[in-house]
């Protein structure tokens, strides 16, 4: 199966994709560069860019100083701009992705796709969005094919390591040979790592997505020396082949959810639950004596009640919860600094019982349900129903929803002016022959360390 892989990866163009398609695709970027300049905050992001900028040294030529990091402008490898976007994106957990994943693919190509088309200075935008839009189709059957595969729940950067990959070979041209090579090393070094282990534990690890670019960005430039690699079970096996029939017909860049909130997906439903009690009655939120969030194992298991890291806070279920319960909603400050030690939301979050549901879990990944139950000091019981978060395929967010995510996001770091300006740029992303306007807009050197 893996020549028509192969050929897509190098064929498709930008011009030829459905009109609705590239209205999802750049969706998707102004969303991903939202996240990605609130991240600029994180301590993570912050620790992950210097660590790119000393640790992975530039390839210098005439007229090529190396690879800009996403905002941050300093310079370094295509593998570390990689890592470091990846993390930094993924720094904060409000980033798109597809249920049957059950992970993300866009926070690690978006950087990958950049560090190429910094590394060929004559890139189009219609060269970044082909890019983009072409890992997008890669990474998220990668990923279907590995859940379908194998038995332990593998973080996103495994998949997201054959879509950098498959960027790398496109980008510099690769022969049909050396692409099957870069597609197997990057599966072969793709972080395998355990989703659970980091879901009980929240750190700075988050999902590998910035890693998963790295070893994808590696593994085609390894390629095109003629380094060689395994197959790529999740392209070549044959029991993943109906994951891969569709290729070029079912568009899953039209698959994707979005995010209203800098959380794990799994813990929005009960936000959302929490807001739907909020609009349909009065209360205070020290009225609040019992909460109980009923919802799936996977979901349950984001049991940290008392964060003292926003990592902690972006995976945890009772905390943005009660969060929802305080402030009526759950924005970035909530979950980081002076926000996690707010005593009103923290004597909810402690209050919380988690309850599984095993109708929630036969209906886990297409479906994610939660539902709400407050009890209230007059004695009245409030009853959310169940409840899906909103932004997934079968309930899009509005255009203008998304932007205003992307305001709120990306305003602190870069203006009101900066953020206008890099939306308007990326509404009618594909048409000039060079990436001149996108790249002032996010690689201004110093404005974010």
């Amino acid at each position: 199966m893996s020549a028509p892989v192969i050929d897509f990866i190098h064929d498709l163009r930008w011009a030829d994709a459905p009109t609705d398609v590239q209205a999802s695709a750049r969706l998707a970027l102004l969303d991903l560069l939202g996240v990605a300049a609130s991240g600029t905050a994180t301590t993570l992001s912050k620790l992950i860019r210097q660590h790119a900028y000393e640790q992975f040294a530039p390839r210098t030529a005439p007229g090529f100083e190396g690879c800009r990091i996403l905002f941050d402008g300093r310079r370094c490898s295509a593998p570390g701009a990689a890592l470091a976007g990846g993390m930094l994106i993924d720094s904060v957990d409000a980033h798109d992705g597809q249920k049957l994943t059950k992970g993300h693919v866009g926070c690690g190509v978006l950087p990958s796709a950049l560090a190429f088309c910094e590394m060929d200075v004559e890139s189009s935008e219609s060269d970044l969005m082909g890019h983009l839009l072409m890992a997008y189709e890669i990474g998220t059957r990668a990923g279907i094919a590995l859940h379908q595969s194998a038995n332990d729940y593998h973080t996103s950067g495994a998949w997201i390591a054959l879509a950098a990959s498959s960027i790398g070979s496109r980008a510099m041209k690769l022969s049909a040979k050396h692409t099957r090579e870069a597609l197997g090393i990057a599966e072969y070094h793709g972080p395998r790592s355990q989703m659970m282990r980091c879901i009980d534990h929240p750190t700075m690890l988050k999902d590998g997505s910035g890693w998963g670019a790295m070893a994808g960005v590696s593994a085609s430039l390894l390629a095109r020396d003629g380094f060689t690699g395994a197959p790529a079970l999740t392209i070549e096996q044959d029991d993943v082949q109906n994951v891969w029939s569709d290729l070029g017909s079912r568009w899953y860049m039209l698959e994707q959810y979005i995010k209203a909130f800098p959380v794990c997906r799994w813990a929005q439903p009960a936000i959302a639950a929490v807001l739907k009690l909020h609009s349909e009655h009065e209360f205070k939120h020290s009225d609040i004596e019992r909460m109980e969030i009923a919802t799936f194992h996977e979901s349950k298991r984001l049991a940290v009640s008392e964060p003292d890291s926003t990592e902690q806070a972006q995976y945890s279920l009772p905390f943005p919860a009660a969060v929802a319960a305080v402030h009526k909603n759950v924005n970035v400050e909530h979950i980081d600094g002076d926000g996690l030690v707010n005593e009103d939301v923290l004597r909810i979050s402690r209050m919380v019982e988690l309850v599984e549901v095993d109708a929630y879990n036969d209906a886990f990944p297409a479906k994610r349900y939660s539902h709400i139950t407050l009890e209230l000091s007059d004695g009245r019981k409030l009853e959310s129903g169940t409840v899906e978060a909103p932004g997934d395929p079968e309930m899009p967010f509005e255009h203008s929803e998304v932007e205003d995510k992307f305001m709120r996001f990306a305003t602190p770091a870069l203006s009101e002016f900066g953020a206008i300006a890099l939306a308007d740029e990326v509404r009618s992303i594909g048409a000039k022959p060079s990436l001149s306007t996108l790249n002032a807009l996010i690689y201004k050197a110093g404005a974010f360390k």
